[in-house]
C-alpha cells in the first residue's frame, strides 16, 4: 500500500471514530435527559396529588371542625394546585421523555454499526470504508434532524457518565462475568 494511501487509510479513521465518539455522546446525553424528566415528571404528579389532597382535605376540615386555618391552607394548596396545572398544561412531559428515548434507540443502532466499521476497518477497501461512512453519516444526520434538544445540565450529565464512570463501556474482567465460560477471553 502507498503512502499516501495509508495517511488517507488513518485520516479516515481518525474521522470515524471521531463521529462515533459525537454519537456516543449524544446517545448518552438523550438517555440522561429522558431520566431527568422521568424524575421530574414523577415528582410534579406527586406535588399535584399532595396539594390536591391538602386543598380537600383543608375545606372538608372546615366543615367539621370550623378552623379558620384549614380553610387559609385548602386555599392555598387550591391556588398552588391551580398554578401548577396551568403552567403544565401545555407541557407533556411523558411524551418528551418518550421522544429521547427514542432517539436514543435509533441512535444505539447507528453507534453498533460504527463500532462494525471500525472493527472491520482494516479488512476492506478504502472506497467501502467511505462508503459506509457517508451511510452512517446520513443516517446520523436524519435521526439529529427530526430529535428533541437537550440541555446543558444532561450534556453535563453525559459527560461525567462517559469520562468519570466510563458508563458505555466495560473492562475485560466485567465482559468475562457476562459471557458464558467457553466464551471468555483470559487476560
Amino acid at each position: 500500500m502507498e503512502n499516501s494511501s495509508l495517511d488517507y487509510r488513518k485520516k479516515l479513521y481518525s474521522q470515524i471514530q471521531e463521529e462515533y465518539g459525537k454519537l456516543v455522546y449524544t446517545y448518552t446525553c438523550h438517555f440522561k435527559m429522558a431520566d431527568r424528566l422521568s424524575k421530574r415528571n414523577f415528582w410534579i404528579k406527586w406535588g399535584q396529588i399532595g396539594l390536591s389532597a391538602i386543598s380537600t382535605g383543608g375545606f372538608l376540615g372546615v366543615l367539621i371542625s370550623n378552623k379558620q386555618i384549614l380553610l387559609w391552607a385548602g386555599g392555598l394548596c387550591s391556588t398552588a394546585l391551580l398554578a401548577l396545572t396551568s403552567y403544565l398544561k401545555d407541557k407533556d412531559i411523558s411524551t418528551e421523555k418518550t421522544d429521547h428515548i427514542k432517539t436514543a434507540n435509533k441512535l444505539w443502532k447507528v453507534r453498533e454499526k460504527y463500532l462494525s466499521l471500525l472493527t472491520d476497518f482494516d479488512e476492506i477497501s478504502i472506497e467501502e470504508i467511505v462508503r459506509k461512512r457517508d451511510e452512517l453519516l446520513d443516517g446520523s444526520s436524519e435521526i439529529y434532524g427530526a430529535a428533541p434538544l437537550t440541555d446543558g445540565e444532561s450534556y453535563a450529565a453525559a459527560q461525567a457518565a462517559l469520562k468519570t464512570n466510563e458508563e458505555q463501556f466495560f473492562t475485560q474482567e466485567e465482559l468475562n462475568k457476562m459471557l458464558p465460560a467457553h466464551l471468555r477471553k483470559n487476560e
